[in-house]
């Protein structure tokens, strides 16, 4: 298992060792030990599996806000999707940055987005589902979203109509969220 670190500082993407023969594959999705050696020294405490039926499905972009912030580890199990992260911490170099990686059953490949950051993704074919850990628990009260059309973000996400749900499409911008995030 390795990382490559990305443009934003503490997002990075991991790519697990695969070991391949006639019979199929095998490789360690997660291991304390590993991500501790790559730098990634959180204690996750919940799965969450997400489905999208249809290609084109943006989730995001979401956060919960302190005391409740939460990293994730996220990998697509089944399909693929583009995963995004977005830094959101106020006074940050990289405040309102973006970096996007695909991730697919095919590749295997996860993305670490430690707090202070907003996360969304777009699935790139049907049925797509995905998989994250989290290092604190789902709180409602802290659970916030912002636009994943946001033009002082400017995501490229490729698709002119994707499929929202009724809380992303309502979604404030940034500027307008109460996101409490420094850096």
């Amino acid at each position: 298992m390795h990382c490559v670190d990305t443009e934003l500082n503490g997002v990075k993407i991991i790519e697990p060792d695969v070991f391949a023969d006639q019979r199929g594959w095998f490789f360690e999705s997660y291991s304390a030990w590993k991500m501790d050696q790559l730098g990634i020294s959180v204690i996750f405490v919940q799965d969450n599996h997400s489905y999208s039926e249809r290609k084109g499905v943006i989730r995001g972009l979401h956060f919960q806000n302190e005391p409740m912030a939460q990293s994730k580890l996220v990998r697509c199990t089944h399909g693929s999707v583009m995963d995004c992260a977005v830094d959101i911490r106020i006074g940050s170099p990289d405040y309102r940055k973006w970096v996007s990686v695909e991730l697919s059953s095919t590749n295997k490949k996860m993305l670490f987005i430690p707090k202070g950051f907003a996360h969304g993704f777009l699935t790139l074919e049907d049925d797509s589902e995905i998989q994250y850990k989290v290092d604190n628990f789902y709180s409602k009260e802290h659970d916030r979203s912002i636009r994943f059309d946001d033009p002082e973000i400017g995501i490229d996400w490729g698709v002119s109509e994707p499929l929202l749900s009724d809380k992303d499409a309502a979604a404030p911008l940034l500027s307008e969220s109460d996101c409490n995030f420094l850096s």
